[in-house]
């Protein structure tokens, strides 16, 4: 057992002496010895710092795989979850709201709650023109929309973080109101000519200061949108596809989704 959590030049180790990811795994192989058919696993992270949380979430992935052991985690950290499970349960007010992949989660969310929950992201009010056409304030987008709607219906548009592109030569500007620097990338948020905040992921050398215009435009590959939520929808409101002229003065397994349960996801 040790060997298979890659404790075995540990084993004269006391346990004052080991790391925290190595008492994890200590936890782990206490867990497994009794070769059990399904394992509960409660915030089993909790308590890592993010780094070696990312870390040992893997280690312990493939230890499960490994092991031939099915595990169900409960966590509250989406990249926890990400990282360690195959399938995932959204959960909201104690049902599945939706039971799928990661990738589908975050790439083709079935529900309002679920797309706004899983990830970073916005919604941009737009109009449906027709069942492959959305029109917004940053042009046009081609691509199925998740259920028909009567032309020029009311949408809120789903743009995560990479959805926008910088792109100097573009018609589209906005503002930028803040940034996080995060190494390769920077997060800024961007403020648009109807004063909408959508987020933009940009490569770390394209340095914008505060107040600067900069030219943007959409890149989606799953277009995600929802029938516009009628506390936020202004009657009467539409969008037309043109862009801001520019500046001449200067620089835009078993479960379903229904049911009750506890856990968050499953490995």
């Amino acid at each position: 057992m040790l060997e298979l959590v890659g404790l075995a030049p540990d084993a004269g180790t006391y346990p004052h002496e080991l790391s925290g990811g190595q008492q994890q795994r200590v936890a782990l192989a206490r867990a497994l010895a009794p070769a059990p058919d399904l394992l509960l696993l409660d915030e089993p992270f909790s308590n890592l710092d993010v780094d070696l949380r990312e870390r040992i979430s893997l280690e312990v992935r493939e230890i499960l795989k490994a092991a031939g052991t099915t595990a169900i985690l409960v966590t509250h950290d989406q990249h926890e979850a990400f990282a360690l499970a195959d399938e995932i349960g959204i959960m909201k007010d104690g049902t599945i709201d939706q039971w799928d992949t990661a990738y589908n989660l975050y790439h083709r969310p079935r529900t309002r709650f679920v797309a706004d929950f899983v990830g970073q992201g916005v919604f941009l009010r737009g109009n449906a023109e027709g069942r492959d056409r959305v029109v917004t304030e940053l042009g046009e987008l081609a691509g199925e929309l998740p259920e028909p709607l009567p032309a020029g219906a009311a949408i809120d548009l789903l743009l995560r973080p990479d959805d926008i592109v910088h792109d100097d030569a573009s018609p589209w500007e906005a503002e930028v109101c803040a940034k996080a620097f995060r190494g390769a990338d920077i997060l800024y948020t961007l403020k648009l000519a109807s004063g909408t905040r959508v987020l933009s992921l940009v490569p770390s050398h394209h340095n914008h200061a505060l107040g600067e215009r900069i030219g943007i435009r959409l890149e989606i590959d799953h277009v995600v949108a929802f029938p516009a939520e009628a506390s936020c929808e202004e009657p009467g409101s539409r969008f037309a596809a043109r862009p801001r002229r520019p500046d001449p003065q200067g620089p835009l397994p078993a479960l379903r989704e229904g049911d009750q349960w506890r856990g968050n996801s499953q490995a």
